[in-house]
């Protein structure tokens, strides 16, 4: 089992749900991603780099992109969500659109691969 499959197993259903959803989302779009931590998050890595990571707030979930560029890119298409340079948080009932999840990946792939 890897960290994110760990760190998933030990939340509760509706937060486990939500975050298996936005994992699933961003596989489609980096299938050979792989599952690691970073700053001490369950993350999902591309190349052995940090692609997105996962955490649960007392009253939020958040995502994190790992920059504010794949943030400020969709910021436009997220007005209702509370972001910060290079996070993203949500509730489970409301969680950032698959369409913003895919762009998210692949700008932070671009990133990547850029360095």
């Amino acid at each position: 089992m890897g960290a994110v499959d760990e760190y998933f197993a030990s939340l509760d259903t509706s937060a486990r749900t939500a975050f298996e959803h936005i994992r699933q989302v961003a596989t489609e779009v980096a299938p050979a991603a792989e599952q690691g931590t970073s700053y001490g998050m369950a993350t999902l890595t591309h190349e052995n780099r940090p692609l997105l990571a996962f955490r649960v707030a007392k009253h939020h979930l958040s995502i994190f992109p790992f920059g504010a560029a794949p943030i400020d890119a969709v910021r436009d298409r997220l007005g209702d969500f509370d972001l910060s340079k290079g996070t993203i948080r949500f509730t489970a009932a409301k969680p950032p659109p698959d369409d913003v999840i895919r762009d998210l990946v692949r700008l932070r792939i671009a990133e990547i691969e850029q360095a």
